[in-house]
């Protein structure tokens, strides 16, 4: 079992947490020397040599500086030897040749711990980041292709430039730190630098040509720049997108050949189409709904979904999902400023109980979920009665003539389709 310890405390410098966080600067562990955090390699050269220490897979510390603070303190508490392996090099030649070093790593548990903490306070901070930029509407920036101007959200400018540019660097909720990513892109742009293959080329136009005919309008995915702009590149201790990518695919391979005899499916929860509440059936749902938004015997939700078939069902309960996502009301289309303002107004003017016109919400766009994993569309199902009214219809079908090809190809009605 997972036991819950105490938070580790990180070392503060005189100047408080602020200069810490907001220092360039990472010292040695043992002396004054100080290096930029841009220069870590010489730093980690300097420990090697000059006091024989070697910190095991540091491509795997979330935050260097604050690992270097914390055990720059613990060495001044405790000796060296109490956290570290040791490892003598020429154990074979004369004492005076003989050399001793010192290997920090992760097996030590107070090190995978501190790790282990600096990742999830990494990982926090990142996500609250990508929730910042999600929902600003402040976001302004000129496209990297053409001469149009963005304001609003980030998402307007990343989706133009896939829809008409042809150039995708992925979902903007996969993206952390966009105006820093935008920045390195338009900066290769600037010195002539294609963004796939990383070819310079003497000419804006050459440029343009070379990425618009080799379809080189997208980014090099093993450049490893842009790791720290995408959201799967934080979520596990010491992975990257390919390692995790690559688990994912092993498992999906391991598990061909599994015996699925004694699976037992767990109860699905479906969520509320106005709040978060979950219920593992319909009617519990329906019965939520009624109680917590005065909605009574007669309202649309249940007996509405249950006078449609399945595909208007669906359409309905992703047409409320959008709606209540972008807090609007779906009969008045009021906007708000929060989901807590929108069920108020809607309770208070009854709009929660009356649905516009059909026309509105049964649009061929509504077939796509408005959450990926909204499983109350798994819990919907036809009307018995109208599978059978369906069956009862006697509908004609006519086929097209098709002994002149020529002149059916000129007059087919599919030509209005295509």
């Amino acid at each position: 079992t997972e036991c819950i310890l105490e938070p580790l405390s990180l070392p503060e410098n005189p100047g408080g947490v602020a200069a810490v966080e907001s220092s360039p600067y990472v010292p040695c562990i043992f002396c004054k020397e100080c290096y930029l955090l841009a220069e870590q390699n010489q730093l980690l050269k300097h420990m090697i040599i000059e006091h024989k220490l070697v910190i095991a897979d540091v491509k795997l510390v979330a935050d260097f500086r604050r690992y270097i603070l914390y055990w720059k303190k613990r060495f001044a508490e405790q000796p060296i030897t109490d956290f570290c392996s040791v490892i003598r090099t020429n154990s074979e030649a004369p004492l005076e040749e003989q050399d001793n070093y010192f290997l920090l790593c992760d097996v030590l548990p107070e090190d995978r711990l501190l790790r282990e903490q600096l990742q999830q306070k990494r990982l926090r901070e990142i996500l609250e980041q990508q929730q910042r930029e999600r929902y600003d509407t402040s976001f302004h920036s000129m496209c990297m292709f053409c001469d149009q101007e963005f304001t609003g959200n980030r998402s307007v400018l990343l989706n133009h430039m896939a829809r008409e540019h042809a150039f995708n660097i992925g979902l903007p909720d996969n993206i952390v730190n966009c105006y820093e990513f935008l920045a390195v892109l338009q900066e290769k742009l600037n010195n002539l630098q294609c963004l796939y293959c990383e070819k310079v080329f003497r000419d804006k136009n050459t440029l343009k040509d070379h990425m618009r005919k080799k379809q080189h309008r997208r980014i090099n995915a093993k450049n490893k720049e842009y790791d720290k702009f995408y959201i799967i590149n934080y979520l596990e201790f010491g992975k990257s997108w390919e390692e995790v990518q690559s688990e994912d695919d092993r498992e999906l391979l391991d598990n061909l050949e599994e015996d699925w005899s004694d699976w037992e499916e767990h109860p699905v929860c479906a969520v509320c189409l106005f709040c978060e509440q979950q219920a593992d059936t319909t009617e519990k749902l329906y019965l939520h709904m009624q109680v917590s938004f005065v909605l009574n015997n007669s309202s649309f939700i249940s007996l509405e979904l249950k006078s449609l078939n399945f595909y208007q069902q669906v359409k309905l309960v992703n047409f409320i999902r959008r709606e209540i996502h972008h807090c609007r009301c779906y009969n008045c289309q009021e906007r708000f400023q929060s989901k807590g303002g929108l069920l108020s107004h809607m309770e208070e003017t009854k709009h929660i109980a009356f649905l516009p016109a059909r026309s509105t919400w049964d649009q061929p766009q509504y077939y796509f979920p408005t959450y990926e994993n909204d499983t109350f569309l798994c819990t919907l199902s036809d009307s018995e009665d109208l599978v059978t009214e369906d069956k009862s219809e006697d509908i004609p079908v006519v086929s097209e003539d098709i002994s002149n090809l020529k002149a059916l190809k000129q007059s087919s009605v599919l030509n209005h389709i295509l």
